[in-house]
């Protein structure tokens, strides 16, 4: 059975988890999730997902959400992404939705999706420290290594490499980080890799062009 993965391709958290079926060849289709125009507040995207958030993946009757246990899910479901320590994948895939993801996807919004007059300069910049902290610590781990945990690409690289693909500026520059550029060139490598923009529905350009209509 084709599993759904609901979605948007403006989500990083989303992304995480349709590249990974995209890599595993996993038999899936994304179900749009228009969040600018509040979908995920809306009671029946809450009865499917309490938390109200993408992705959500609905698959042999069962929803899963959350990147993370979906990613697990996967990776269980296909032996693949999962070599290595699993504790070590496990601290990876928990570090990015604490200091990572969580904080790259809160600032990208706040720089590139409120109205100008409304993103909170303090917040921001709050933010922007936070995120250097972690891009510091993301850098200094790959340095000498090809991958997050052992000798192949896991789940715990696709859980941390998700935000750092999108071209919404929020301060993260590859060549200043020379270890995550190189790190991002080899997941762009995988066979099957494709941007976030080509894997699921709705980006700036499908937005721009519904509102030109």
């Amino acid at each position: 059975m084709t599993a759904q993965l609901h979605c948007f391709g403006e989500s990083g958290h989303s992304y995480k988890v349709a590249l990974m079926m995209q890599l595993t060849g996993y038999s899936w289709q994304p179900v749009f999730v228009d969040f600018f125009a509040g979908a995920t507040r809306s009671p029946d995207y809450q009865t499917l997902n309490e938390m109200a958030e993408a992705p959500a993946l609905v698959e042999d009757g069962r929803v899963l959400t959350q990147s993370g246990v979906i990613l697990l899910h996967l990776a269980e479901r296909t032996g693949r992404f999962l070599d290595g320590d699993r504790e070590e994948v496990l601290r990876w895939l928990f570090w990015d939705n604490h200091k990572g993801s969580s904080q790259f996807g809160a600032l990208r919004f706040l720089m590139n999706f409120l109205p100008p007059d409304k993103r909170p300069a303090e917040v921001i910049g709050w933010l922007q420290g936070r995120c250097r902290a972690a891009l510091r610590t993301l850098d200094t781990h790959l340095a000498g290594r090809d991958w997050l945990v052992g000798d192949r690409p896991s789940i715990a690289d696709l859980s941390c490499c998700s935000y750092l693909y999108y071209p919404e500026p929020f301060g993260f520059d590859r060549a200043a980080w020379p270890h995550i550029d190189a790190w991002l060139g080899r997941i762009q490598a995988l066979p099957g890799w494709k941007h976030p923009y080509d894997l699921m529905p709705g980006n700036p350009a499908d937005r721009a062009a519904k509102e030109d209509a």
